[in-house]
């Protein structure tokens, strides 16, 4: 009787080992698909003015830069929410995420932007660098910079 109890252990730990060591494995670290995300998120936030979106999104002391222009967080969730320029159409192309450590990433890519200005109705593209970082409230974005290519 001790000899199959012993057996049966024996079966039940070789059996239920491998479900075990899965288990434990560490939870993937890759933060491609989530700031994927948000970088879509971003262009659905452009077209909707969401400034709650972008509160989120931007670190306090975050930073961007078009062309030769610096701005501030304040400045761009201004633009973003009461700007004079209509966002109609956003998407991103050709995004990469570049992982410098668990909690720093860069993204690239292009953003399209369709709309309406002062000028009249247009299409930008942007050449973009996004500098996210993790902390206790997920990943915010400490730096962009964009580079609009030069209407053809």
């Amino acid at each position: 009787m001790l000899r199959t109890l012993i057996r049966s252990t024996l079966l039940i730990a070789v059996v239920c080992a491998p479900s075990l060591r899965a288990q434990r494995r560490p939870v993937s670290t890759d933060p491609t698909a989530e700031l994927t995300r948000l970088e879509n998120d971003w262009t659905v936030g452009l077209v909707k003015r969401d400034r709650a979106l972008f509160e989120r999104l931007l670190a306090p002391h975050f930073v961007y830069t078009e062309n030769d222009k610096l701005s501030r967080r304040s400045d761009v969730l201004h633009d973003v929410a009461e700007g004079s320029d209509t966002t109609t159409a956003a998407r991103n192309e050709g995004m990469e995420v570049h992982q410098f450590a668990p909690n720093t990433a860069v993204v690239t890519g292009w953003l399209i932007v369709r709309g309406r200005g002062k000028g009249g109705a247009f299409v930008h593209r942007y050449r973009f660098t996004d500098t996210w970082v993790k902390g206790s409230t997920g990943w915010q974005i400490v730096a962009a910079q964009d580079y609009r290519e030069a209407s053809k």
